[in-house]
């Protein structure tokens, strides 16, 4: 790099990308290095990082400044806020007329050059005096008037033309801008790189759902590059035999058209003509048939858009698939479009509508017209079909009930009767990917699906119609439909058709060997699953069947075991209310059921009203089944530990003395559940100080489990942690942190960092670090423990406020007492109305808070707080059994 070359980092606002590529050529062309997203990074690259790390290593930041460039829900406010407050060189090059306000208060006193307005030579000019600095001229100044001549003599087809310089193109038919568009700058980006990408022709295709936003985008793109092009040729390629007919008013506007030739024979003139021709643009819009296109694909350096349903392009252009918006796009746009609505509702309303720009379109438009959100969300759920109907969006051709049902007629109509079952069953499910592997294990027992059960391509014919007509989504081994379309033609289904659907989706769900759910190597078999069974109308519709009652019992299970109590709580709740009406409060799926509810309700920290159902579970078992049935063993287990989170730590131990002693009678010594009542008898026995034992008890468990279970089973590194815990009470720090470190590490790795049991490890090992001094370090951890918590489980949950109060100890350590004194209050106070006044929490709690309040200066307070000077209490608070 010579002293006069510099580093620059281009940032612009995805619609000025023609800007930015003719600011970078030209910066390029006058020796410089640039850096632009469009030229340097990756698809799969993190954008954060790779922002960063170009602001990092430019010499200089050139801003392009617009109204876009300063819309706050972009990336470009981070990006010139980040080179402000390191006080590093930043261009401001004006592409656009703005007023005053328009410009943040923090950028309104830089010196900026306007580009807006000039012809290519002076905007050129302006811009390398903008970079280098003014340059007084050494000779005549020319006449302000005088025209301007080309920067080059011989014409580079692949330099990027000043936006400002031209209008529309000269050859120009596409069809008005939508002012309404909005997001999609990632797909801008792939679909700009895609067409630059090559000097010969090169042609896109943007394939996706009916609805997605394909005709969409590719007339934002035709307006937004317009600049870049000559020619630029909007074609209606549904039908694939009129394309000599639409290539001919193309030669005839160019002139090239011969008046008694056919259209094919004018077609193949404007073929043969645009292979000599720069900066042309050509879109094939609706072409579903790639076959029927590829003769007439022309070839030559210009571009060619297609949008199209049919995913179906390989070896015929580059193809992308286009999904739907993101949340960030579909709240941005909603929020744009219905006054008043707050970020929230948006979420509801976007998750409702599954983030489909058609549907956003035609909700936005009847909430502006009067119809109230809570209304609307009713309706949609109810009357989907109906209201579906209903559009007045003038750029797309038919509402979205309308799209689906031409696509399903079409489907039907051109004889494919298994993608037609197919395409219904996936309707039944719920929303997300479907592992065609049920289908297929299930295939023989389906009723709905009438083709021949020995066909072994029935499946993969079926979702290659389902993609062609943009009605599924096709993946490795999954099939998708969008939750709108599934809502339209499930209220499209007759009844006594509805209720065979159901009874294949009850086959199918129950066909597949989904393996343990309390194990991490089944968890992703059984995400596939809960995520259908979690559904609304699939758990309504099979809630009664009886076949299906232990794949929904093991369901749960698995919510639970990984870590999702929430979802576990809504569904089991839902089956407990369906079953216990049907079947009784004493029928042995209803009490495992509400084993699991309990079970369920103390995971989110409600620990009144889980004993409450545990304790009549208990009861009804204890009658029902006996005092030393394994599940009634099971309720005593769970019951104690209820009793014991609720602060009765006797009342708590004498139950697990008696569970754990019949257990062993009943299970053995090694059974896995009575290593869990011994594992929990030990956490009691620690807890109420007989430590010694505690440690033995916890060592043979952790020697059996680690014998029966495996070394890395969740059950094994819960003893694991349990023991070193107990040997930080005994004052061995040391090998407490080693142990510690051990199994959070295995715990991320198998059980992921958000797991319940994971932030257990995680605060321990802060409390650990604690001891040991490295404050630091601890109130990192612990800070990021209490945030994971609190979005987990809430701001009340006691693990929660476990963090929070060990956070508190490692603020105070670091001398920030007023911080500590504000947090320990605020967990004092939740305590106080979650547990009551008598749990050992609360008066543990207290006493931090007072020896916090000490440390402040403010020792008055503490001494009302506890009526006796606080001692300092290092122990950690934590829940270390299962």
């Amino acid at each position: 790099m010579t002293d006069t070359t510099q580093r620059f980092f281009v940032s612009y606002a995805g619609p000025d990308r023609a800007w930015a590529e003719w600011v970078g050529w030209q910066l390029k062309r006058a020796g410089h290095q640039v850096e632009l997203d469009r030229w340097d990074w990756h698809t799969g690259d993190d954008f954060v990082q790779r922002m960063n790390l170009a602001l990092e290593r430019a010499d200089a930041m050139v801003a392009l400044f617009s109204r876009d460039y300063f819309a706050t829900e972009r990336w470009t406010r981070e990006e010139w806020s980040a080179r402000v407050a390191v006080r590093e060189r930043l261009v401001p090059v004006v592409i656009e007329p703005l007023a005053d306000d328009d410009i943040p208060a923090l950028l309104a006193g830089r010196l900026r050059k306007d580009l807006h307005g000039l012809d290519e030579t002076a905007a050129t000019a302006a811009l390398l005096e903008a970079v280098h600095g003014p340059n007084p001229p050494t000779g005549p100044v020319a006449f302000p008037g005088a025209a301007s001549a080309d920067l080059d003599a011989e014409p580079d087809p692949q330099r990027p033309r000043l936006p400002s310089s031209v209008g529309l193109p000269e050859v120009w038919n596409v069809r008005r801008r939508n002012p309404d568009f909005s997001g999609r700058e990632a797909a801008m980006l792939q679909l700009r790189t895609g067409l630059l990408n090559g000097q010969q022709a090169v042609v896109q295709a943007l394939h996706g759902m009916g609805g997605i936003g394909k005709t969409q985008i590719a007339v934002e793109y035709a307006h937004r590059f317009a600049s870049q092009y000559d020619l630029v040729w909007w074609i209606d390629a549904e039908q694939a035999d009129q394309l000599p007919v639409r290539y001919t008013e193309v030669a005839d506007r160019l002139g090239i058209a011969k008046s008694g030739a056919s259209s094919e024979a004018n077609a193949h003139a404007l073929l043969q003509h645009l292979r000599t021709r720069h900066r042309w643009l050509l879109i094939l819009d609706n072409a579903e048939q790639p076959d029927q296109i590829e003769p007439w694909l022309p070839e030559g350096p210009g571009h060619v858009l297609i949008t199209s349903r049919n995913p179906d392009w390989h070896g015929i252009a580059h193809h992308s698939h286009l999904d739907v918006f993101t949340r960030t796009d579909s709240l941005a746009y909603l929020q744009a479009r219905i006054p008043g609505i707050t970020t929230e509702q948006a979420d509801f309303l976007a998750q409702d509508l599954g983030d489909l720009p058609l549907a956003l379109a035609q909700a936005a438009g009847v909430l502006r017209s009067g119809m109230t959100l809570d209304r609307y969300r009713q309706l949609l759920a109810t009357n989907t079909a109906r209201l579906l109907q209903q559009s007045n969006v003038r750029d797309y051709p038919a509402p979205l009930a309308a799209t689906v049902e031409i696509a399903v007629a079409r489907l039907t109509g051109d004889g494919h009767p298994d993608a037609t079952a197919v395409l219904r069953l996936g309707a039944f499910l719920g929303p997300d990917p479907i592992p065609t592997v049920w289908l297929e294990t299930a295939r023989p027992s389906l009723a709905t699906i009438l083709g021949d059960p020995d066909d072994l391509m029935w499946l993969h014919n079926a979702l290659q119609y389902l993609s062609r007509y943009g009605l599924a989504r096709t993946d490795f081994g999954t099939f998708q439909v969008h939750r709108l379309t599934q809502a339209i033609l499930r209220t499209q289904t007759s009844s006594d058709l509805a209720s065979a659907v159901w009874d294949d989706v009850t086959t199918a769900l129950t066909s597949v060997d989904l393996g343990d759910p309390q194990s991490p190597a089944d968890w992703p078999t059984w995400t596939s699953l809960t995520v259908h069974l979690t559904t609304p109308h699939v758990t309504t519709a099979i809630a009664d069947r009886p076949t299906l009652r232990p794949t929904l019992l093991r369901a749960v299970a698995f919510l639970l075991s990984s870590g999702q109590p929430r979802v576990a709580h809504d569904l089991i709740t839902a089956l407990h209310q369906a079953w216990s009406s049907d079947l009784g409060l004493d029928h042995p799926d209803v009490l495992t059921c509400a084993q699991q509810l309990g079970h369920a309700t103390a995971s989110l920290g409600d620990y009144n009203a889980a004993r409450s159902i545990l304790a009549d579970t208990f009861a009804r078992r204890r009658r029902v089944l006996g005092e030393d049935h394994p599940d009634t063993l099971q309720s005593a287990n769970n019951l104690a530990n209820t009793i014991g989170d609720l602060g009765d730590r006797a009342e708590a131990r004498r139950m697990q003395e008696d569970t754990f002693a019949r257990r062993r009678r009943v299970l053995g010594e090694d059974h896995p559940d009575t290593l869990q009542s011994a594992n929990n008898l030990a956490y009691m026995l620690g807890d109420l100080g007989d430590r010694a034992e505690a440690r033995r008890m916890q060592e043979d468990v952790l020697a059996r489990r680690r014998r029966v279970l495996g070394e890395e089973h969740p059950d094994t590194l819960t003893s694991a942690g349990n023991l070193a815990s107990t040997l930080q009470d005994l004052g061995d720090f040391a090998e407490a942190r080693r142990m510690h470190e051990d199994v959070l590490a295995r715990r991320r790795r198998i059980l992921g960092e958000g797991h319940p049991d994971t932030l257990t490890s995680a605060n321990n090992l802060g409390s650990t670090l604690n001891y040991l001094g490295d404050y630091a370090e601890a109130r990192r951890m612990h800070e990021d423990v209490l945030a994971r918590r609190r979005r987990l489980v809430g701001e009340d949950h006691p693990d929660t406020l476990t963090s929070a109060n060990n956070l508190a100890y490692s603020l105070n350590a670091l001398h920030r007492h007023l911080e500590a004194v504000e947090l320990l209050k605020d967990v004092r106070a939740r305590y106080l109305r979650t547990l009551g006044p008598k749990h050992p929490y609360f008066a543990k709690v207290t006493q931090n808070l007072a020896a916090a309040l000490i440390a402040a200066g403010r020792a008055y307070e503490a001494q009302q707080l506890t009526g006796r000077k606080p001692k300092r209490d290092k122990r950690r608070l934590g829940r270390k059994r299962q």
